[in-house]
């Protein structure tokens, strides 16, 4: 993608959030998710690299002691429609016996994180618990169900807050959708 055409996607878009209910949204998680885990010193797992400004965000909110790592798995790439999931950084043995949060930028189909959940448990985690910053309405069950939602958004293509389109734009502090076509 060049410039020029990545600025064309974001001038043509529509607004979905602004940062005002983003930054309430991960506020809220934070609070949510230090009630429910700030006894267990989990293991939090970053899923790259969608959850960058998610988990940027997020950690410095989560009051109680937690080691951090990050994973990298996609069904994406930088195509706008899922295929198998490819692993580029696999958990590591350190989730065995542990309590593991992993965060992601959104819960689309629900896929990758399922696959991300059932890797994890195979390696002998205790206890599995996820987090997103959104949720896609995409009209039908998914193979999981986050323990923490941030915002819930429409069956649309969206971008922002590290969800990207076609590689650009996961650095804006906004949620925006692709303009209908």
């Amino acid at each position: 993608m060049t410039p020029d055409e990545a600025w064309k996607i974001l001038e043509s878009a529509d607004l979905l959030c602004d940062e005002t209910p983003v930054r309430a949204a991960i506020a809220r998680l934070a609070t949510e998710i230090t009630a429910s885990l700030k006894g267990r010193y989990p293991l939090v797992l970053a899923v790259m690299g969608g959850s960058f400004f998610f988990a940027g965000h997020l950690l410095p909110r989560l009051r109680f002691p937690l080691e951090f790592d990050y994973i990298h798995a996609s069904r994406y790439g930088n195509t706008t429609s899922g295929g198998e999931i490819v692993w580029k950084v696999e958990p590591r043995e350190n989730v065995r016996g542990r309590s593991v949060l992993v965060l992601d930028d959104i819960l689309d189909g629900g896929q990758t994180l399922a696959a991300i959940r059932d890797r994890v448990n195979s390696l002998g985690a205790a206890a599995f618990y996820s987090a997103v910053l959104t949720d896609k309405d995409i009209g039908r069950d998914k193979p999981i169900v986050p323990d923490f939602v941030g915002l819930k958004l429409p069956n649309r293509y969206v971008f922002g807050c590290g969800m990207d389109v076609s590689g650009a734009w996961r650095n804006l502090p906004e949620i925006y959708a692709v303009k209908d076509s």
